[in-house]
Formats: C-alpha cells, structure tokens, sequence
C-alpha cells in the first residue's frame, strides 16, 4: 500500500497542531489523521470517535506496524514542512 497524497491542516491550539488527510494507492482517502502535541513531543492520532463511557476509539488504523510507521513518519515530515512554510510567511 502506498500513500499517495498528504494534506496538512495546520490548527493554532496549543496541543492539537495539525489535522491530515491521507491518500492511499490514489483511491482510499483517510480523513481526521491528528498531529497532537503530547508530553513527550508531537504524535500521530488515527481518527476516531467518542463512545458513551467517555473514551476513545479508533475508526480507521493501520493493520501493521510497517504501515503505521511509514504513515507516522510521513505525517510528522510534513507536518514539519508546512510549519516552517508557514513561519517563512
């Protein structure tokens, strides 16, 4: 599986930096991708939903660990380059 297209949203907030949106094999579009701001540094939350008790769980996620890190790793150099884009402005 290959991820054809990153869009970063960059967010003013002082934890949540970034929402993504991924593209997969140009044909499977993942919407909701979080880039968060967490105690030990910046992280990537897959989307999910609220569940009555209060907790999270996620609606879309990589089935291996090979495909969560390439998404993580691309995520975060993006996320990367749009700031320093943005602070160039």
């Amino acid at each position: 599986m290959e991820i054809t297209d990153v869009k970063i949203t960059l967010v003013d907030d002082p934890a949540l930096k970034a929402i993504t949106t991924l593209t997969l094999d140009a044909c499977f579009v993942i919407k909701g991708i979080k880039v968060v701001r967490g105690n030990r540094g910046l992280f990537v939350a897959m989307p999910s939903r609220k569940l009555p008790d209060g907790t999270y769980q996620d609606v879309a996620y990589p089935s291996t660990r090979e495909l969560a890190e390439s998404i993580r790793s691309l995520v975060l150099e993006r996320y990367e380059k749009a700031v320093s884009i943005h602070t160039k402005h």
